[in-house]
């Protein structure tokens, strides 16, 4: 946002930012007390009761963001061979690949379509479900098949559900601690607290163990505890921005196919457009103070959620500016929100 603000002549405070896909509309903040921010993190403070009542599973490990367990597991293992998806979110094939592993690039992510002969088996995979930023989703039994597969030679299926939370009944936390199963989740994007820097992982034991090892005491800060806790155990909000969540999105893909974009997939927090202008596109936005996230393979834009009236009005007047004609060719739209 501040290179674009730089870049564009554009003050910061004059944008409208819709390149993130966390939710505009946070949890509502109360103050901290000041005893949160004059003592250590406390362990017993709650918060892992609250995690495991709104993930409804055991034994959750609160990290500093699902970053956090991205950059600690590939030094986990020794050398080995690591499905990601050829787009996603890149930190992971990074991850694995500066702690020495092989990267082996799937399209679309999927486990199904990797030949084996002439480069032998995975031994780890990485999903994002759904996908940052095609919003692909697997469905659980196709998960727990390629899980089985993996753990069956002792390897692991890392699966990255930050976008999840709008849609918590297509989830695998129901299967957590299964040997080689890891599940991240994220406060970051559904609660709209990503300066937290607060996450969990989920896996057996021994997976667990290791990964709170190394990350070693005080992973998170006591005010980061304190508001996450009290953002996981308020079920009116969560219901309520479920709901809303699910509308916005779907004005939003219908915003943006008026306007000759269609999504090419989405989730309720963001919608995904597939076109050969995306720069042109992303460049056209942003000198009217909108910022996009602009992917280049494929060529490609992510639209986060305006998060008033006075932002949709700014989107739709932007998009009207385009003038666009209708592209053909590009594929129908994968989800927009359920």
């Amino acid at each position: 946002m501040r290179a674009a603000a730089e870049g564009f002549g554009i003050p910061l405070s004059d944008w409208l930012d819709l390149s993130t896909g966390i939710n505009p509309r946070a949890w509502p903040l109360p103050e901290v007390p000041a005893c949160v921010w004059n003592r250590l993190p406390e362990a017993d403070d709650g918060l892992e009761s609250a995690a495991a009542r709104y993930y409804s599973a055991e034994a959750p490990l609160p990290l500093a963001g699902s970053q956090a367990a991205i950059q600690a597991l590939p030094r986990l293992r020794a050398p080995c061979r690591v499905g990601v998806p050829d787009v996603g979110y890149q930190e992971h094939a990074h991850a694995w690949l500066c702690a020495g592993h092989e990267v082996v690039s799937l399209p679309g992510g999927d486990l199904d379509g990797h030949g084996d002969e002439g480069s032998g088996e995975l031994d780890c995979l990485v999903v994002i479900n759904p996908n940052n930023p095609t919003g692909r989703r697997f469905s659980r039994e196709t998960l727990l098949g390629w899980h089985e597969r993996l753990a069956a030679r002792g390897g692991w299926l890392l699966v990255d559900e930050a976008f999840m939370d709008p849609t918590p009944a297509q989830s695998l936390l129901d299967h957590a601690g299964r040997p080689g199963l890891i599940i991240l989740r994220s406060l970051g994007k559904f609660f709209g607290l990503a300066g937290a820097r607060v996450g969990f992982l989920f896996a057996d034991e021994r997976i667990r163990t290791l990964v709170e090892h190394r990350l070693g005491p005080w992973s998170l800060t006591g005010p980061s505890r304190w508001v996450a806790a009290r953002a996981l155990e308020d079920r009116a909000w969560q219901t309520e921005v479920q709901s809303e969540l699910r509308a916005a999105a779907q004005r939003l893909a219908s915003l943006l196919t008026a306007s000759g974009l269609r999504p090419s997939g989405g989730t309720p927090l963001f919608q995904w457009v597939q076109t050969g202008r995306a720069e042109s596109i992303h460049k056209a936005l942003a000198a009217q103070g909108i910022l996009t996230r602009l992917f280049a393979a494929p060529s490609s834009l992510r639209f986060g959620l305006p998060g008033d009236a006075s932002g949709w009005g700014r989107l739709e007047h932007a998009l009207r500016c385009l003038d666009l004609p209708p592209e053909k060719g590009l594929p129908r739209s994968l989800v927009v929100a359920t």
